[in-house]
């Protein structure tokens, strides 16, 4: 099926630029684009809690640093916990 497409220049430039070093038509790279996004969008939306997987990414060194206290923590035995 032909279609016309509205692309912005600098994403059109790159586009083909990648497609001739790849050495395939602009066409079969669109083509390739799509189905990924395609494919990634269906896979989401199988496992609708991948999208929040990294949500909390920003939290990874907050977590480390409590679990280095943790670890510090439970290495200390207290006497009574002797008796």
């Amino acid at each position: 099926m032909k279609t016309t497409l509205e692309i912005p220049d600098p994403i059109f430039r790159r586009a083909k630029s990648v497609a001739a070093r790849r050495g395939i038509a602009l066409r079969a790279f669109v083509t390739e684009a799509v189905e990924e996004k395609l494919a990634a969008s269906s896979r989401a939306q199988e496992r609708p809690w991948v999208s929040l997987a990294g949500g909390l990414k920003h939290l990874h060194k907050e977590t480390l640093r409590i679990n280095e206290i943790m670890n510090r923590e439970f290495e200390k035995i207290d006497p009574e916990d002797w008796a």
